[in-house]
């Protein structure tokens, strides 16, 4: 079976095209549709970026074992903080409508106005923007499909994590 699993650079660019892919679909529905992102999406579009780079880098330097499995642990990392944003946004959009926090301030005002920590937690809260379902394909909505991502990406750092170390 590990015949099946390709070399860890091939694997690094291949899971590196999904994330490019998948943020070209976000910005093709930001830009051509007009969907304008909340500020969940704009966290988990935060997160495919930071594992493109880490897969970028790791595709591009191309280490043996140990680098491999640090590459590995980087990229299930930034998979698993991308997956908790999904998951927290497909709980908001799930909510009883009376449940639904309140509107709050854009992304761009509370960086211009309040510390890190309180912008991301006041994100991480949700808002009414966010819980708001306005886009879908096959039953699965962005956040949904962002979690599909970050899913696979976590698999991808898994299997470079802990395949088999190659002779030197």
């Amino acid at each position: 079976m590990l015949s099946l699993i390709p070399a860890p650079r091939a694997l690094n660019l291949l899971a590196l095209l999904a994330c490019i892919v998948a943020m070209a679909g976000a910005l093709y529905l930001q830009h051509v549709d007009g969907l304008e992102p909340c500020p969940l999406c704009i966290f988990q579009r935060i997160g495919v970026i930071a594992a493109a780079v880490v897969l970028l880098v790791a595709g591009v330097h191309g280490p043996k074992n140990v680098g491999v499995r640090i590459y590995g642990a980087l990229t299930a990392l930034t998979a698993i903080a991308g997956g908790a944003v999904s998951i927290r946004h497909i709980w908001l959009q799930n909510l009883p409508p009376d449940q639904v926090p309140a509107c709050g301030p854009g992304l761009n005002y509370m960086l211009d106005v309040f510390p890190l920590q309180n912008v991301i937690q006041q994100v991480l809260a949700g808002s009414g923007e966010c819980a708001e379902m306005d886009w879908s394909f096959l039953g699965l909505s962005l956040p949904g499909w962002s979690l599909v991502v970050f899913a696979g990406l976590l698999v991808v750092g898994l299997i470079q994590l802990f395949r088999p170390l190659q002779g030197r």
